[in-house]
C-alpha cells in the first residue's frame, strides 16, 4: 500500500504578501543576528543567522517559484516551470552545507583558542530572533485553515525558535557563569543540523532533479496492484518520475488479454488511471496498450501497418 507523505514546504495555502513578508523579517533578522555575532564575538549566534538565512531563502524561493509556475506550460518548456524551485534549492543547499563545514571548523577553532564573548549582547540578539521565529510560526499557524503542509512549517519554525532560546541560555551561561566553552558547542549543534537537514534535502532534491522514482512509492507494489487487475497480464517499460515534490508522472506498457475489446480497453484504461491517482499519488499517467503474444516490436510494426492502411 503506497503511503501518503506530502512533503511539501508547507506555503500552499499562504497568501503571496505573507509569504512575502515572512521572508523580508527574516531576512532583516539575519543581518542583526549576524552583526550583533560580529559585534559579541559570538559564533553560534552567527550560526543562528545563517540559519535564519536559510529558512529566509526556502521561502524566498517558494514565492519566487510560485510566481514563475504560474506562467504554466509553453511550447519550449511542456511541462511548465516547476523545477525553478529545486535548481535554486540545489544552489542553495550546496552552499549551505560548504557554510555549515566552516562553522564546524571556527566552532573547533574556538575551543582550542577561546576569544572573549559579550553575553549580553548574545542573549538581546537571541530573544529579538526568538520573538521573530514564534510570531512567524503564528503567522503561519493562523493561516493553515488544517492544511498539514502550513502545520510542518509551522513545526519547523518552532524548531528555528528552539535553537535560538540556546543560543539565549548560552548568553546567559556566559554572562553569569563565564561558560565561555558554551559557544563552540552550540555552534557544532547548529552546524550539525544544518549539515544533517542540507544533506538530506540535497538528497531528495538529486532523486527529482534525476528523475528517480518518488520515495514515498514501491514500484513493485505499484505493478502487484495494476497486474491484480482483470485482463491485465503485465506491466513493463514502467518508469515513475516526479516534475516537483507535489506532482508525480508515470508511463508504461500494459500487455492485456487477446480477447479484450476496444471497449474493454476503454474501460480498462480509466480504471487503471484511477488506481494509480488514488492509490499511489500519480498526477499524470501514459499508458500504451500491448495484446498478449505480441512484443513490443510487434506491436509498433502492428501500429505502422494499421497507420498505412488506413
Amino acid at each position: 500500500m503506497a503511503h501518503d507523505h506530502n512533503h511539501s514546504h508547507g506555503t500552499g495555502n499562504v497568501s503571496d504578501g505573507v509569504l512575502l513578508w515572512t521572508v523580508i523579517v527574516n531576512l532583516g533578522l539575519s543581518v542583526f543576528e549576524f552583526g550583533a555575532g560580529v559585534v559579541s564575538g559570538s559564533v553560534a549566534l552567527m550560526a543562528d543567522a545563517l540559519h535564519n538565512t536559510n529558512d529566509a531563502a526556502a521561502l524566498g524561493i517558494a514565492y519566487i517559484a510560485r510566481k514563475i509556475s504560474r506562467k504554466g506550460a509553453d511550447e519550449t518548456y511542456t511541462f511548465g516551470y516547476r523545477r525553478a524551485e529545486l535548481i535554486g534549492a540545489m544552489i542553495q543547499l550546496t552552499a549551505l552545507i560548504v557554510v555549515g563545514l566552516y562553522l564546524v571548523y571556527e566552532a573547533v577553532k574556538r575551543m582550542i583558542n577561546p576569544e572573549p564573548l559579550l553575553g549580553e549582547w548574545m542573549m538581546i540578539a537571541a530573544g529579538v530572533a526568538l520573538v521573530v521565529d514564534i510570531a512567524t510560526a503564528w503567522l503561519l499557524w493562523s493561516m493553515s485553515k488544517g492544511s498539514l503542509n502550513v502545520k510542518a512549517a509551522f513545526l519547523h519554525n518552532l524548531t528555528d525558535a528552539a535553537a535560538s532560546l540556546a543560543v539565549l541560555a548560552g548568553g546567559a551561561a556566559i554572562t553569569w557563569l563565564d561558560w565561555s566553552w558554551v559557544d563552540p558547542v552550540l555552534t557544532l549543534g547548529i552546524a550539525g543540523y544544518i549539515l544533517w537537514m542540507s544533506v538530506g534535502l540535497l538528497k531528495k532534491t538529486s532523486r527529482i532533479l534525476m528523475e528517480g522514482a518518488p520515495d514515498f512509492l514501491d514500484p513493485s507494489e505499484l505493478k502487484e496492484a495494476v497486474t491484480a487487475i482483470e485482463s491485465v497480464i503485465e506491466i513493463h517499460h514502467l518508469h515513475i518520475w516526479q516534475l516537483d515534490e507535489e506532482h508525480c508522472s508515470l508511463e508504461a506498457h500494459i500487455v492485456v488479454d487477446a480477447n479484450t475489446s476496444m471497449s474493454g480497453l476503454e474501460e480498462l484504461k480509466v480504471t487503471l488511471k484511477e488506481l494509480l491517482h488514488d492509490q499511489f499519488r500519480i498526477e499524470h499517467s501514459t499508458l500504451e496498450f500491448e495484446m498478449q503474444g505480441m512484443d513490443c516490436e510487434d506491436h509498433m510494426n502492428h501500429r505502422k501497418h494499421t497507420t498505412l492502411d488506413d
